[in-house]
């Protein structure tokens, strides 16, 4: 293994270093929080691909692939649709926005007076979402070293704060590049030609597999839909994607890196599911489908590969993780401290170093996301609870702004306080890893939305015009880096 573990020392050591390069870069708000606004389509394309296939879409898709077969790919599948409709449908006006976070466009889009609840539903989901890949270190870590839980969450969560706490979305819009290409040749072009290979090809696990692990609705048609509702929703409305889409340097850039990145997803989908279904065949009894992924690349992969693999592997789990710990600290800074710090000054208050504070939020969440990860054991309940409360609670008044005019302020409070209650009531008589609560919590959102808004006076007209002004790209001071100095990669 002394070969395996060079590789990922090597691997973890260039995080940091990436960490310490994107440190002298994040001189502003803009660069530390977006980037500086200016990324071209490669790197964007790179970054949103790595943030979205996380440690849940390789360690579990596998897994899934593992339990139901090609049917398993469904999870990621969705996953990838929701990131096409995000960039073919909304990027593009989303990225003209100008603002840093999903409660600063309901603010805009409403008259400023949605922002702090919503803010509230989102660090909820953004702590959940970093919390669950911040566990999962211990899975790999446990296959590399046989390390303790504890230790091996702390040492993952570690990396990962701190590169992100030095550099912010410049460092980790740097180790996501890195990050995306050890996937790609660790998940798509070593392990699963190699797990097809070892399982006899595709002959041999047809003969060796019951006909339903071939069927591509095998995993059940209820299934399939939850997993749209939450994961293809839940991609079009969660600030960790929508901070990416921020970082484009222009809305062409969105759309079409993004395009390119929701059709990866689909590769990749499809990937983890063949991976876990070779591993039904040479593994047909394992305690556990998660483990099918870990126990594959273990027994089967030769010296050096495995340690690539794995890395790959420890990359998916690292640029969800740290992309939802920007995206939680963002909020908190930006949508809930701010404000209450506003109210308390009543708008008083002294300038600050914002480039300081953000990287001190960061430094809070991430310490707080490691001490929850430890006390914490199930990791499909919390990402459940953070999928529930974001679609449940904010997908109708997001896409009702977006779409809907007649849509208002009230209406959208009521739909994220109706919504969310409604999610967290349900949960708890249904049970939390049941459908109900996702889908009578959205349906309970849309009502509210709709008669609260229908019931109270239209949203002011400069209001309406301000908004269209910033989502035709006027009227927004540009706080990006002008373009003869922008990353065109």
């Amino acid at each position: 293994m002394a070969v395996d573990y060079a590789v990922i020392v090597v691997y973890l050591a260039g995080m940091l270093a990436m960490g310490w390069w994107g440190m002298r870069r994040a001189k502003s708000k803009s660069e530390f929080l977006v980037a500086g606004r200016r990324l071209g389509p490669w790197m964007y394309s790179g970054t949103m691909a790595a943030i979205v296939l996380g440690g849940a879409s390789t360690i579990g898709g596998v897994g899934l692939g593992y339990q139901y077969g090609l049917s398993g790919a469904w999870m990621v599948f969705t996953i990838g649709l929701g990131l096409l409709a995000l960039s073919i449908f909304f990027s593009a006006r989303i990225a003209r926005l100008k603002v840093y976070t999903v409660s600063e466009m309901l603010d805009l889009r409403y008259g400023g007076r949605a922002g702090l609840i919503s803010g509230v539903v989102m660090w909820a989901y953004t702590l959940m979402l970093a919390v669950t890949s911040t566990i999962a270190y211990a899975t790999i870590f446990d296959v590399l070293f046989d390390m303790n839980r504890t230790v091996a969450i702390i040492l993952g969560g570690a990396i990962v704060v701190a590169y992100s706490t030095l550099g912010g979305m410049w460092s980790i819009t740097l180790t996501d590049m890195v990050q995306f290409v050890v996937k790609t040749i660790g998940v798509l072009l070593l392990l699963l030609p190699i797990a097809v290979i070892k399982a006899g090809g595709f002959s041999e696990m047809k003969a060796k597999l019951p006909t339903e692990y071939f069927d591509p609705l095998g995993i059940g048609g209820e299934t399939i839909f939850t997993y749209v509702l939450i994961y293809t929703f839940g991609m079009l409305i969660g600030q960790d994607i929508w901070q990416r889409v921020f970082t484009a340097r222009t809305d062409r850039t969105a759309r079409w890196g993004g395009t390119v990145a929701g059709t990866y997803c689909l590769v990749y989908a499809l990937a983890g599911a063949v991976i876990g279904t070779a591993a039904k065949v040479m593994y047909p009894k394992l305690p556990s489908a998660d483990s099918a992924f870990a126990t594959i690349v273990k027994d089967e992969l030769p010296v050096g590969v495995r340690g690539l693999v794995l890395a790959a592997a420890l990359a998916a789990v690292m640029s969800t993780s740290s992309g939802a710990l920007i995206a939680c600290a963002t909020v908190a800074n930006n949508d809930i401290w701010s404000k209450l710090r506003g109210v308390v000054s009543r708008g008083g208050g002294e300038e600050h170093d914002e480039v300081k504070g953000n990287r001190v939020f960061i430094l809070i969440m991430g310490v707080a996301v490691i001490a929850i990860a430890i006390a914490l054991n199930n990791v499909v309940e919390a990402l459940t609870v953070a999928y529930n409360l974001l679609v449940g609670g904010l997908l109708v008044p997001i896409l009702g702004g977006l779409l809907w005019r007649r849509g208002t302020a009230a209406g959208a409070l009521a739909a994220v306080s109706v919504g969310g209650v409604a999610v967290i009531g349900l949960m708890a008589t249904y049970g939390i890893l049941a459908n109900e609560p996702v889908y009578y919590g959205l349906l309970a959102s849309l009502a509210v939305y709709v008669i609260v808004s229908l019931a109270t006076k239209p949203t002011d007209a400069a209001v309406l015009t301000a908004w269209r002004e910033r989502l035709a790209g006027k009227g927004a001071d540009s706080d990006a880096t002008p373009a003869a100095e922008s990353v065109t990669v």
